[in-house]
Parts: C-alpha cells; structure tokens; sequence
C-alpha cells in the first residue's frame, strides 16, 4: 500500500507528465535501449521510429499518475496492455530495468523539478503498478502453457494465398505437429522473424482472420510501405521472402478485442482496410455458432483491387439468414461500377450509419487506421449508441483516441 504522501506526490506530478510525457519517455527509450540493445529483440521498431510507443508509453505514465489511488480504474487499459506484453515475451525481470530507467528518465528531463521526495514517491508507485502487470501477465502466461506453448513456438507456412493487390494470407501449422489451441475471435499473434542483414530480432502482431476450430492459424498481413522503409520491413518480408514450406515463429495468441459470444443481440462488424482481419474471425464465428444472430458487416476500402475476402465475405453472409453487408468504397474503379462490387461510394460517415443501423442497443466491434476509428465512433456516438456497446481496436501501441481527435 501506498502512502497518503506518496499518492499525494505522484498526483501532483500529473500535469508536468501531460505537458512533458513524450519527452521523458523518448529519452527513456533512447537511453534504456544505448544501455540494453538485446531488448530490441523485443519491441517494434516501427511503432519507435513513428514515435507510438512512446506516445502510449506517456499516456500510461499519465494515466498512472492522475490514478495512482485507484488503480482498478485501469485495470482495462492495463490488461490490453498485459496482453501486448505476453505476447511479446515479456517478463518479470524485465521491470526492474524499465523502472531504473524510467526514474533516470524523470530525473534528467525534469532537472531541479525531480526532487529527491518526488524520485522517492516515484519509485514506490512504480513497484506497485509493475507488481499488478506482473501478477495478471503471470496468469496469462500459466494459461498459454496449458496448451503447451510456452515463448515463441515454430509455424510452417502451409499455404500463401493473395487476397488482394497489398493483402495476403499465411495458413500456419505448429512444426512438431501439434494442435492449434482454442482462440477467442478477434485476438492476434506475435510473429517473430530472423531476417538476413538485421541485427536484432523482427516482432509484428498480426489478427488472426479465421474462425477457432480449425487445424491452422490464418494470418492476413497487409504490405506497408516499401523496402528498406522500417514501416514495411516485416511485412514486405512475409509477402516477398515467405512461401510454402518455410517456417516463421509465433507466440500463443493474445488480446482482449474479442466476440463477447454470450451475447445474443444484434451484431455490426465496421472495418477499414486491413482492420477487416480481426473481422473476419468474428463473422465466420458466427455463421458456425450463431447462425440465427443478426449481423451487419460494413467494410471500407479504396476499391475492390485492395479489399480483401470479398467472395469468402459472400460466401459466409449466404449462410447467416438475418445478415447483410455494405461495402463502401472511397475510388471505384470502372470495373467496380460496371460489375457493382461496391453498395456505397465515399466514405463511412453519419449519414451513412444513420441509414444503415437500425438498432442502436446492438453490439459493435469498430477496428481500422486511427482517423476511420474516430469518425465511425464518433459518429455511432451521436447516432446515440451507447459507449459500452462499442468495441474498438487499435494496430500497435494503445494511444488515447480523444487526444488522438484533438491532435
């Protein structure tokens, strides 16, 4: 427990770490990594170079900070992060050395500002918070070694399937010829690869695009940017260096943007580009296990040359009977308007959704870049759908969508 003093400390730290966060936090990368390289193994050094991770790293600290008396409160925010961090490989022994250089952090930026009192309070509450991410990641952990699958385990691409001009699918089964272990829809993978010319170790998380149940994982990787462009090195990797019969690693699969599959009303699945992965493992959960649940499906993409699944999207909606689904597409092709590929033209916005929803007391699951997330939250949000109905998430670091808005 902590003191009435030391919380009252931390408190009062809140608003230098609103105004200062990235700052201390880019310094605490930068100087945690120059004393410890072998942790880039460990992170992504995409959401680095953007400078993510150290925007979600601030927000926590915030966060922290503004309720450090009454830390249940993010327990939410703490186990999606939980969750990253299982994935990643994460462990207990790793928290002494973010916590040492995260007070070296506060302490160099802050100057004078970080009184000893203030370092002391600190340190105290660091223990504390590190201690409940470890106990929940300790659980997580327990239960992906009931599957036997303890760190990173070895895949054999069994089949690659191009899904679009920038999507493709991997079908993975375990190397030594093991069961895939039950998934909860929506939850993704780390993979982890060894690529020629890179001194550290690569990690991505992928959704995993089917249904649990079946003798493979299936993950839909979009191609980002190009090469040697950091944004795209894994990705261009899976789709130019990656075929059948090749092996890449993975660890159990992680997440808390799961099909809550006790609930019975009526279902909206709204995706943007590659946000449809997570999608699909939902829909395709349905249509085996509630194949009387209403259920709306809503992709938006460019045009029919980048999206994704269309047949198999077809395909699983003909076997749900109180289903439907719009695709919105920002720039038809000729073709696309020609062959009627698309239901709607632009983007997905108010006027749309207030045509297309029909029952704001439904549950939603939102996942898509950051800006589409926004606008179809914000929009659900005065169509007058409830906050806890809406389910959203992110691709990378957790960042807060508000500031995100107001950016």
């Amino acid at each position: 427990m902590l003191s009435e003093n030391t919380i009252k400390i931390v408190k009062s730290t809140a608003p230098v770490l609103a105004e200062r966060g990235v700052e201390i936090t880019s310094y605490f990368y930068k100087t945690l990594f120059e004393a410890h390289p072998q942790l880039l193994n460990i992170f992504n050094h995409a959401n680095q170079k953007q400078g993510r991770q150290q925007t979600a790293l601030a927000n926590t600290v915030y966060a922290a900070a503004t309720y450090i008396d009454q830390l249940e409160v993010l327990l939410p925010a703490v186990k999606q992060i939980a969750h990253k961090h299982r994935s990643l490989n994460v462990k207990k022994e790793h928290y002494p050395i973010v916590g040492e250089f995260l007070l070296k952090a506060i302490k160099d930026v802050l100057g004078d500002a970080a009184t000893p009192e203030v370092l002391q309070a600190w340190g105290e509450a660091y223990q504390v918070i590190a201690q409940v991410f470890i106990d929940i990641e300790n659980e997580m952990y327990e239960e992906a070694n009931t599957h036997k699958w303890e760190g990173f385990k070895a895949f054999k691409v069994m089949k690659k399937v191009k899904e679009s001009s920038l999507i493709t699918s991997f079908y993975l089964q375990a190397t030594d010829g093991s069961d895939v272990p039950a998934f909860q829809p929506g939850q993704y993978v780390t993979v982890r690869l060894t690529v020629s010319g890179e001194e550290y170790l690569l990690n991505r998380q992928y959704s995993l695009s089917d249904a649990p149940g079946k003798d493979y994982l299936r993950i839909s990787v979009k191609r980002e940017g190009a090469e040697p462009s950091t944004l795209g090195k894994v990705s261009n990797y899976l789709h130019d260096h990656v075929n059948e019969g090749d092996e890449i690693e993975l660890t159990a699969p992680a997440g808390d943007f799961v099909l809550d599959e006790s609930n019975k009303s009526p279902l909206y699945l709204i995706s943007g580009g590659v946000g449809i992965t997570p999608m699909m493992s939902m829909l395709k959960r349905v249509a085996e296990q509630q194949t009387d649940r209403a259920v709306t499906f809503i992709h938006a993409a460019k045009n029919s040359e980048v999206q994704a699944f269309h047949q198999e999207i077809t395909e699983t909606i003909n076997l749900l009977p109180n289903a439907r689904t719009y695709n919105v597409y920002e720039n038809p092709t000729a073709s696309d308007r020609e062959n009627k590929t698309f239901d709607l033209e632009g983007y997905i916005d108010y006027q749309k959704l207030q045509e297309i929803v029909t029952d704001k007391e439904a549950a939603f699951y939102v996942c898509g870049p950051v800006p589409f997330m926004r606008n179809v939250i914000d929009a659900l949000e005065t169509l007058g759908v409830k906050t806890e109905n809406i389910h959203f998430e992110f691709f990378g670091p957790s960042i807060n969508l508000k500031e995100y808005q107001q950016a």
